[in-house]
């Protein structure tokens, strides 16, 4: 008997409990998705010891995030064509090796590069985790299982922030990137002794479509590059967005064209011809959006309105983490006594509700007014992610299970880059509308735009301006209030959108069908 086949064949001599397979791949999912994240607050001081400006260093994010989405897709044919174990053990190793570079980097030319190695190493490790999980769990046990998986997925990009605020404060932020080793070094040794490969993780051609690799390729780098900097280059103002936007629907058009027609394809496209998985896919794109978007919002809203620093706003995020942190597992439990949908839509209804909740503040708000929303929108997340995700990948077979992972974590990426470069569009767009909105209403024949003006006036010659000066720091006071409001109120439009967006996915759900065996799974529980 072969290696190959004594590997094969352990696994059923000695059964490995699922959940200490759940904790070997998902110590380095959780570390490679909070990197996602983690870097955030760490910018301007890298740009500072690097010798670079604000704007060129987000390409240490932008690097990360392309490679990033450019491998997710091909992970599930990486993994059948070199072994599902040696690439799960590759990437974790590459990740660690290229966190460790990441910290020695003494420019930022090459922190970028070391990003990109980060990036592509670490792409795999979402899909293959769920894949794994998935196929460690028995169907009426698999809620529980994405109810684990959830809290990686969701907890790490809110507790990013927290971290890597908390570490560059305290260390540098170099310690953003070291803290991965450890983590790193655990995980591989649990992959080593407790992961296997099924026997159908096999070869299934010698041949390697390079045409299918090199069109996903460029169009989903594309992709990304131009959502990443959309907003900063003002869109399709720029020539680098036009050509971005040109090459990625041209590329992704063709290989969507190709992998439909070739034998061996890279990303088996025809598992969406499940109305099942394709609905579920669809819903996860636009719960991305929503997540990532409202996301990076909050913060934003906390410290450019009530002046918190980076890291108090970041801890300001933490009761969304803390209800997600609660509801994961509490939700995993119940799959398998409710049916899945009604799980799935009461996490739409009430996520909505939190959404429209901080549509409705206004510039009075204190702490508890964002704690409360922010928490019962973490809960609501757990009623969104785990029935979602069991409930997409129950109608999947397992040898196909690696390839709709990878396209299911891609969509996900790609909503969240989509929905964090609208609200950043949005955000400005809207203040522009409200700020003239705003000033027309203060002119010479406004009686109460004059009063205020005069009180502010008297307020500054009070302490000791004068009447000149007094008069010019009345109308920049003003000008500062309109500026706020108009702020305010374009917050609040958009989060009554993504609230919207929310209910308008309850019909969806009618397209979708129950996980199977959910009796059993009642039976089990009990």
């Amino acid at each position: 008997m072969t290696t190959a086949d004594l590997s094969v064949a352990a696994p059923r001599r000695l059964p490995v409990n699922p959940w200490i397979v759940a904790v070997a791949v998902m110590t380095a999912t959780f570390m490679e998705v909070l990197d996602t994240t983690v870097v955030n607050v760490s910018l301007p001081h890298i740009a500072g010891n690097l010798s670079a400006t604000i704007d060129e260093s987000t390409w240490a994010l932008t690097s990360y995030l392309v490679a990033n989405a450019i491998i997710l897709p091909l992970t599930g044919w990486i993994a059948n064509f070199f072994g599902r174990k040696r690439l799960l053990l590759t990437s974790v190793a590459g990740f660690t090796a290229a966190s460790f570079l990441c910290g020695l980097a003494p420019n930022l030319p090459l922190l970028i590069l070391f990003r990109v190695i980060q990036g592509f190493t670490g792409g795999a490790l979402q899909p293959i985790s769920q894949a794994v999980l998935l196929e460690a769990f028995k169907p009426e046990e698999r809620g529980r299982a994405m109810g684990f998986w959830g809290l990686g997925i969701v907890v790490a990009p809110i507790l990013g922030p927290v971290l890597g605020g908390w570490l560059t404060d305290s260390y540098s932020w170099r310690w953003v990137f070291y803290i991965n080793i450890p983590v790193g070094i655990l995980s591989f040794a649990l992959v080593q002794l407790y992961i296997f490969d099924p026997p159908y993780i096999t070869r299934r051609s010698s041949r390697i479509d390079y045409w299918g690799i090199g069109m996903l390729a460029v169009g989903v780098g594309a992709l990304q590059l131009l959502l990443d900097k959309g907003q900063e280059d003002d869109w399709f103002a720029s020539r680098l967005i036009v050509a971005l936007a040109a090459v990625a629907l041209a590329m992704l058009a063709a290989f969507v064209v190709r992998e439909l027609r070739t034998q061996h394809p890279v990303v088996e496209l025809r598992v969406l011809r499940v109305r099942t998985y394709s609905t579920g896919v669809f819903l996860i794109t636009v719960v991305g959006f929503v997540l990532y978007g409202s996301l990076v919002l909050l913060p934003l809203m906390l410290q450019t309105l009530l002046g918190y620093p980076s890291l108090q706003a970041g801890i300001a995020l933490a009761p969304r983490g803390m209800g997600s942190f609660i509801a994961m597992p509490l939700v995993g439990m119940m799959m398998g006594r409710v049916d899945a949908r009604k799980l799935l839509a009461t996490g739409l209804a009430v996520g909505a509700l939190t959404l429209y909740w901080l549509g409705s503040l206004n510039m009075n708000l204190g702490y508890w007014d964002i704690f409360w929303p922010q928490f019962i929108q973490g809960m609501s997340l757990g009623l969104l992610f785990v029935p979602l995700t069991t409930i997409t990948m129950d109608p999947i077979p397992r040898e196909s299970m690696g390839n709709a992972t990878s396209i299911f974590n891609l969509m996900r990426n790609i909503g969240g880059s989509m929905g964090i470069a609208a609200a950043t569009t949005l955000l400005t767009r809207h203040r522009e509308q409200h700020t003239s909105a705003l000033v027309s209403h203060i002119d010479p024949y406004s009686a109460q735009a004059q009063a205020l003006i005069e009180q502010l006036r008297a307020a500054f010659v009070a302490r000791g301006a004068d009447l000149a000066t007094a008069s010019e720091r009345a109308r920049a006071a003003v000008w500062g209030m309109v500026q706020r409001q108009a702020m305010m109120l374009s917050f609040t439009d958009i989060f009554r959108w993504l609230a919207l967006l929310f209910l308008a996915l309850l019909p969806l759900l009618l397209l979708m069908r129950s996980p199977r065996r959910q009796g059993a799974g009642a039976g089990a529980a009990h």
